[in-house]
Formats: structure tokens, sequence, C-alpha cells
């Protein structure tokens, strides 16, 4: 596992990025998109609302972030297949018990335990929903949170069994770091540190190459593997690996 510990959100995508293009594998994916991934990653940020919190290289600006930030946090009239929204504030989609409806709001509940017990470490909110997810084409990547009190402070931890780390995680980073500063807030806590696990991080090299140089900086900020370059053709270096 690569543990990746960085001074803000942005940096450690920035470094995330780096490590999988000079690092990475390459691997077809299920839909027959080609990646580059590596083993297991962590990334961990002492201080996760610190300027910046998302890299100036990243496709996404400020309005958008805070957009997202918004509807994971308060939901969205827009429809999908899934929205982290629904499956961390009111989980169940269509799980019944004992002939009522399952409808599990488990930030509220996140809250309730830090504040009945500081201790505990049972503070867990899930996404997956398996009668659900076994059969949708675009499932949650996102599939825990926890968060526990430590010295005081509201940390959190998160799990994604798959991860865009070129395109998408920088702006999942953003908003699951304004989620645990909504948390803390009706915790009665200060925030913590953030931590962010990725099993399977990877980026879509050739689908997302335009989001690649303003990371790379042609080459004199990464030197991606020659596959990546030569896809991009962006600078001189694709003529010299």
């Amino acid at each position: 596992m690569k543990i990746i510990r960085a001074a803000t959100l942005a940096r450690g995508h920035e470094l995330v990025v780096a490590h999988i293009l000079e690092k990475g594998r390459g691997r077809r994916t299920e839909n027959g998109e080609e990646t580059l991934e590596t083993d297991e990653v962590t990334i961990r940020v002492e201080d996760p609302l610190a300027l910046p919190m998302a890299s100036a290289a990243s496709r996404f600006r400020q309005a958008f972030l805070d957009c997202y930030a918004e509807d994971l946090i308060s939901g969205s009239d827009s429809v999908f297949e899934y929205d982290y929204h629904s499956r961390l504030f009111d989980w169940g989609q269509g799980n019944v018990v004992e002939g009522v409806a399952v409808h599990a709001d488990q930030i509220a509940y996140i809250v309730r335990k830090l504040t009945e017990e500081p201790a505990t470490r049972r503070a867990v909110a899930v996404t997956w929903n398996p009668p659900v997810d076994e059969e949708l084409d675009d499932c949650p990547c996102l599939q825990l949170i926890q968060c526990v009190q430590r010295d005081g402070l509201l940390d959190m931890k998160v799990v994604f069994r798959s991860n865009d780390m070129l395109s998408a995680a920088g702006a999942n980073m953003y908003a699951l770091a304004r989620l645990q500063e909504h948390i803390a807030g009706r915790a009665g806590l200060p925030v913590g540190a953030y931590t962010h696990i990725s099993l399977v991080p990877h980026i879509y090299y050739r689908r997302d190459i335009a989001d690649i140089p303003p990371f790379c900086g042609e080459g004199k900020l990464i030197r991606p593997q020659a596959e990546v370059c030569k896809a991009c053709r962006g600078c001189g270096r694709a003529e010299q690996v």
C-alpha cells in the first residue's frame, strides 16, 4: 500500500496522480477502457480544510466543487442510478423490514453516536446495497465512511472500492471534506484529519487524456509512462519514450 501524507487535499491529489502515471500497471476494465492502476493508496491530510482544497490542475473549478459538495450534503433534483446523498442520508432504496420501508439517515446516526459515546468506533455509514447494486451498471465507488473523535477533533476515514484518481478524486475529496465539516459542526467538534483510502486507484489515461497535461507540466512535474505520453502527444516527450 502506498501512503501519501500531504499538507492539503490539492497536494494529495497531485501526488497520487503522479504515483499512478509513473508507477501504474496497464489494465483494461470490464467496460473495455484502458487504465493504469496501482495497489491500494491511502492519502492522509491533517487539515483537509486548508487551502487550496482543490488542485489548480483539476478540470473542476470552484463553482462546480461547491455545487457537488452541496448536492452530497443536501441532495439534488437530478436523477441518477445512485447518488451518495441518498445512500448516506436515506439508505434503503426499496429495502423492507417487517413490511416497513427502510429509510436510514446514517449521518444522523454518526452524529448521535459520536455525541453519546465519544470513544465509539461504530460511527460508520455504508453505501453498498446488495439487492440493488449487484444489478447496476453504475454502482457506488465510495463504500464506507467512519468518523472518530480523537484528541477533541472529528477525524474522518473513507474507503473507495475503486477510484478514478485523475478526474474524479479531487471532487470526491473536496465534497467529503465538506461533509466532514458538516458532521463536525453538528457534533460540536473541530475538524480533524481526513484519510482517503482507495482499494483500486486508477486513471483512464486514454479517455481522460486531456486532463493529464496540467498535472504533468510537459514532463517537468511528472514523467508518465511511455504509453501515456504516446497517447497524449502534448509535448516533445512523446518522441523520446
